[in-house]
């Protein structure tokens, strides 16, 4: 996908300009309109409007001081507005406003009974007086809402300096003030003050931002379950199966039991119970639909409904101890795959990357990508590669020098945007092409990988014919695979890159030569296990972009020996000479009880941060959690550097077998 230099000169009351360096800027904040004006411009925006209601009630006497009350039960909540209450709620059958009309100002509709009476009755529940109280006056105008019930902000992936603010989901008053502040920083600075990436609208992959079906299902499922208890393993049901990888029928006939992200179906467990296949969506009974029935998917959901330990936690326990101790098949093929190629790739690849990546065909580095006040925008791994034959997805034909790029899938959008943006702002004479939806990529961990997979590749597999962080083209079950050592769970294990249409012919190969050996499939719940045990970061769980490496212990991946320059080089080192005032660390707890994340930490009666991810390590047989924790003065970076001396040192739990650092 192209991105462009905005050349609109058009205004309208929905947009306002502004002013980003020497460049102009346009901001949409259009509420339903947004999609449309995007339209114009080539721009995807992706909302849907709806009609949204609340009633004011007559005077209820004795109401004043009723504290304001969200019944999650009911979906309906009850503010207190002068001596009478205001009740509104988010309903299961919310009226979708097909045509949004170009006329429409200032204006409301009329008030669907039929729809609204459920929140009349919830609230009757909750406070009976309501029953023999009148109602003075109704609301019910349009809004948009969007598939994860965020707003949509930030410059667009398809046009430079066209920024958006938009898509408030009815909390427009709630979040305006801080939104609008981050919004003007992140046109005038290039990127937001604070993490904003849970509203930035690269978090959905160019795929679904223009997918109707995508955005109305999920929409509809956001505002129905706006109220609903967030559970820490839920999924949604709705816009599913829209990316499906090359081994997902092969996997979800063994039980597979999948997540969504970014649009894409990834292994998440393994049930033992059988096939739980993702049905079409059924709005939940509404607009005529029958729901599912016997659905096992939306069961063992539920199932999970819980903040304690699953009921599936034995389950995930024992793929990750086969993969410590024997060896597991993991299905990565979601991930972002990109090509970094041209007569100026090295040049690019030096000032984008913070690692040194520059080396011979054949490496492979983990490495961050950094803006430019030093915090880490991306994790990912990047390999030097040699040209190939035109239109091979595996190994592609190129002039000058090439780079092999593999990248988280949940956050792929955010790093090709990423990288555009540098391209053009740099003006690289190189191309980026992604290749995500062509290959395939299974990734097989554990002690017992290199046994296994020598029987399956054609190639040595030894420590001296195939060291870590290296890669190769080679062939496996007669197909041609590019295989990488790494790992991202701290065992001896090698990825496998693979052209989509030989990807279950390697796949059945690989499982059959591990049978004896114990193979096991795995998923991302295992993962997440794993890796956490080890001290890698997951970007945006542990690791996010007001994070610099030398915050997050990952000074290694910086390139500050050399005289490289590289995109946050001055920021990180002028934090390196000034010390730092915080440092993401590890947690371990005594006691067996789960942790998710945004719990406090407390040090000396003080709370000093709070946790961002957690898992349980069934190897350590402890919970692990990670978060940033605030010093009480700067830290000198020598003290931090030394992890013998220092109180702030990275704890690495559990012996890593194989490498520094992965990405998943």
């Amino acid at each position: 996908m192209q991105r462009k230099a905005s050349t609109s000169p058009w205004l309208c009351p929905a947009a306002v300009w502004g002013c980003r360096g020497a460049q102009h800027g346009l901001v949409v904040s259009a509420g339903v309109w947004a999609r449309a004006l995007g339209r114009l411009a080539g721009v995807h925006v992706p909302l849907v409007a709806m009609h949204h209601a609340y009633v004011v009630t007559e005077r209820i006497e004795g109401i004043q001081n009723m504290p304001n009350v969200r019944d999650h039960d009911a979906s309906v909540y009850l503010r207190l507005q002068g001596d009478a209450l205001s009740v509104g709620g988010y309903e299961s059958n919310p009226i979708f406003w097909e045509e949004v009309s170009e006329k429409f100002a200032f204006g409301l509709f009329d008030l669907d009974w039929d729809v609204f009476m459920q929140h009349i009755e919830g609230a009757v529940n909750r406070v009976p007086v309501l029953e023999k109280t009148g109602i003075k006056s109704t609301v019910c105008g349009p809004e948009s809402f969007t598939a994860d019930h965020k707003p949509l902000m930030g410059e667009a992936p398809e046009v430079r300096g066209f920024f958006l603010g938009c898509g408030f989901n009815s909390a427009g008053m709630m979040l305006g003030g801080g939104c609008g502040r981050e919004l003007a920083h992140w046109i005038i600075h290039g990127r937001p003050e604070k993490d904003m990436y849970g509203y930035d609208i690269r978090r959905f992959h160019h795929s679904l931002t223009d997918n109707n079906r995508w955005m109305r299902e999920r929409s509809h499922e956001s505002y129905a379950k706006n109220y609903s208890v967030v559970f820490p393993h839920d999924e949604p049901l709705a816009g599913r199966n829209m990316r499906k990888d090359p081994l997902h029928e092969e996997l979800l006939q063994q039980g597979c039991v999948f997540q969504e992200r970014h649009g894409w179906e990834r292994p998440g467990w393994f049930s033992p119970g059988g096939a739980a296949p993702v049905l079409d969506y059924d709005y939940y009974g509404a607009y005529g639909h029958e729901r599912h029935r016997d659905y096992n998917y939306n069961r063992l959901l539920g199932d999970e409904y819980t903040f304690d330990f699953p009921p599936h936690h034995d389950i995930i326990k024992k793929e990750c101890l086969t993969c410590r101790n024997a060896l597991a098949l993991f299905d990565m093929s979601y991930f972002g795959k990109f090509y970094l190629v041209g007569p100026e790739a090295t040049k690019a690849a030096d000032w984008l990357f913070s690692a040194d990546v520059s080396k011979a065909p054949g490496s492979t580095v983990y490495t961050c990508m950094l803006n430019r006040q030093g915090g880490v925008e991306s994790d990912l791994t990047v390999s030097r590669i040699s040209p190939g034959t035109p239109g091979s997805p595996l190994a592609p034909a190129f002039e000058g020098d090439g780079y092999y790029l593999a990248i988280g899938g949940a956050v792929a959008q955010h790093n090709w945007s990423h990288i555009t943006t540098v391209l053009q702002d740099m003006k690289f004479q190189c191309k980026l092409l992604d290749c995500s939806e062509e290959l395939g990529m299974m990734s097989i961990q554990g002690p017992l990988s290199r046994a296994v997979l020598q029987e399956v590749l054609d190639t040595d597999l030894s420590n001296e014919a195939f060291p870590f962080s290296t890669h190769k083209i080679t062939t496996a079950a007669g197909c041609q695979v590019r295989a990488m050592r790494l790992s991202f769970v701290g065992e001896m294990g090698w990825e496998l890159h693979v052209p989509r249409a030989d990807c279950v012919k390697v796949y059945r190969a690989v499982m059959q030569a591990g049978a004896r050996h114990g193979i096991a499939n795995a998923g991302y719940r295992a993962i997440d296990s794993l890796s956490i045990e080890k001290g890698y970061r997951h970007w945006h769980a542990d690791l996010r972009p007001d994070d610099t490496p030398l915050e997050a212990g990952l000074a290694f991946t910086c390139k500050l020996k050399s005289s490289i320059p590289f995109l946050g080089r001055e920021a990180v080192e002028a934090q390196k000479a000034k010390g730092i005032f915080r440092r993401l660390v590890c947690f371990t707890t005594e006691q067996k009880v789960p942790m998710f994340g945004l719990e406090a930490v407390w040090r000396d009666g003080q709370v000093v941060g709070h946790i961002r991810r957690a898992d349980f390590g069934f190897a350590i047989d402890k919970t692990i959690a990670y978060g940033p924790t605030a010093a009480l003065g700067p830290i000198p970076w020598a003290l931090v550097a030394s992890s013998q001396r220092s109180p702030w040192r990275w704890l690495l739990l559990a012996p890593s077998r194989e490498g520094d650092a992965g990405r998943g």
